[in-house]
């Protein structure tokens, strides 16, 4: 077992945001300090060939999400670069890796349980108490235990409750990756709340002199209006004028999503059977398991999302474009609002928008069907979303790794996500500077991928070298053997010392030899 401290957040958002088909990120092939120095000694090259990855995320959190610029290190790349959030964050992260070509042994099977980790301005600290297990060496049982999510500066944005994970890594000595599970992970979590305040609205009940005077939708009269309808709201537009205050009876504090039931994550990267083949094909899933969700609890607002369908992400490359596919199974989220159904969500409808509103004289804002007839003011939209699957594919004819041998098969990725919910503001709501999504919470991001050689995944220990007893073959005729690094130089240093030590040995026979002298007695003093 190994602790591990990884920043969840920066991992999930890399995997769902970074192109479908990036390589598994594994140690590098370390170049030659000296251009002139021979090159490292050729390891055996593995009979089977295979990379996959699965990767699930409970949750992750994003604040004004596409209104930060993304900083580089190279000149100009930056400005080419999409905008990222301000800030994030990310709970219980499953991920599973696989890549017969990494260079160090025991990154070829990697599986991990990441608590929690968050990202400000793009810098993600690490963060401790992350569950890893490595192969090879093979692991007979995974390693599982509490998650501990640590302390950051945004822990006044969630609540997360007991953190359960698993992580199991094998490898086996003779046939490699086929042995399964290959990498599996997985994370649980009891509850969760999300969004305990809304840190891009004022947190100032009044907003007399905040509201941009150049909005054609609002007049004098008009934002008059609108200042003195919020001074009435038991709580600031942070706190989404009172909807995230809690519920008086507990004191609870509210918030915008919660997870009152447990939510899992699972990944797994396995070899499977290729039909008509001996040889195997590389499958990677990602699954949910999600019963309820609840927007806005506590509230005479409060909407409940049932998760009718649960979501399952599978990527399954023969080594072929024509039998390799992504296959995917959508989830379906019943949204309903005091016992009235206010749509459904699926593959064929993926968008829901529920509209936030300002009623003069009321105490709390009006969500959805409680608007319904009245005269109120569109300040915001809770906007959810499902499923948004992404696939991209490639044919192989190349290396997997720098330096490893040219392999010709077929690679294929894809993301998707249970449920994404958006606040957007409305023009109406008169507030200069606001990025396009005051906050976004997305639940269950899924991301898959998987690379087969052409043919399938050759599932044989390596072939043992001429000669037998494990020993190298005999060099042929006219074949050089391989110099270590010492050697190139070794030569010139060896005859040039060994002259040195003899003119030193001549020099020190042809001097003559120095006899000690007696010391002369003093004569002892009077």
């Amino acid at each position: 077992m190994r602790l591990m401290a990884l920043p969840a957040a920066a991992v999930l958002v890399a995997l769902c945001a970074a192109p479908a088909l990036a390589q598994p990120t594994t140690t590098p092939v370390p170049g030659p300090r000296d251009p002139d120095q021979p090159p490292m000694s050729a390891t055996p090259a593995p009979t089977a060939h295979a990379i996959g990855d699965a990767g699930t995320g409970l949750a992750v959190v994003r604040l004004a999400p596409g209104s930060t610029p993304t900083a580089s290190i190279l000149p100009g790349f930056g400005e080419q670069l999409p905008e990222r959030s301000a800030a994030e964050i990310g709970v219980g992260l499953a991920s599973a890796q696989a890549n017969t070509e990494a260079f160090l042994t025991y990154e070829r099977a990697v599986a991990q349980a990441s608590p929690l980790g968050f990202a400000v301005g793009g810098r993600a600290p690490q963060t401790p108490g992350t569950l890893v297990q490595t192969a090879s060496p093979d692991n007979a049982a995974p390693v599982t235990g509490g998650l501990t999510p640590p302390a950051t500066p945004l822990d006044a944005l969630l609540e997360v409750g007991l953190l359960d994970g698993s992580a199991h890594a094998r490898w086996d000595d003779r046939l490699g990756p086929c042995v399964t599970p290959l990498a599996d992970a997985k994370t649980s979590v009891a509850s969760l709340s999300v969004l305990n305040a809304i840190p891009t609205l004022p947190s100032t009940p009044d907003l007399t002199g905040l509201l941009a005077q150049d909005q054609p939708r609002l007049d004098a009269a008009a934002r008059q209006s609108l200042v003195d309808t919020v001074k009435q709201l038991t709580a600031p537009l942070s706190r989404l004028g009172g909807l995230l205050s809690g519920t008086p009876d507990t004191g609870a504090n509210g918030s915008l999503l919660s997870l009152p039931e447990t939510l899992r994550a699972h990944s797994v990267v396995e070899l499977v059977d290729l039909p008509g083949s001996p040889n195997k094909a590389v499958k990677s899933t990602s699954t949910l398991q999600a019963a309820s969700i609840r927007l806005l609890a506590g509230t005479p607002a409060e909407i409940r999302v049932d998760v009718v369908s649960q979501p399952t992400l599978v990527a399954l490359s023969t080594g072929d474009r024509a039998t390799s596919s992504i296959s995917y199974t959508a989830p379906v989220l019943r949204v309903s609002q005091g016992g009235r159904e206010l749509g459904t969500l699926d593959a064929a409808n993926p968008k829901l928008d529920v509209p936030i509103g300002l009623v003069p004289g009321r105490d709390l804002p009006l969500v959805g069907a409680l608007a319904d007839g009245l005269p109120k003011l569109d300040i915001g939209v809770l906007r959810l979303q499902v499923a948004q699957l992404n696939r991209k594919d490639t044919d192989l004819d190349g290396p997997l790794q720098q330096g490893g041998p040219t392999i010709k098969g077929f690679m294929l990725g894809a993301t998707a996500r249970l449920l994404d919910l958006q606040l957007l503001p409305t023009d109406a709501l008169g507030l200069p500077n606001l990025p396009s999504a005051l906050a976004q919470v997305s639940l269950g991001e899924q991301v898959v991928r998987a690379a087969a050689p052409t043919g399938g995944v050759v599932c044989a220990p390596p072939a043992t070298p001429p000669g037998g007893g494990g020993q190298a073959a005999p060099p042929t005729p006219g074949q050089q053997l391989a110099y270590t690094n010492a050697a190139y130089r070794t030569v010139p240093i060896f005859w040039t010392g060994t002259a040195l030590l003899l003119i030193g040995v001549i020099v020190v026979a042809a001097l003559p030899a120095r006899r000690p002298t007696a010391a002369t007695p003093r004569p002892p003093s009077a």
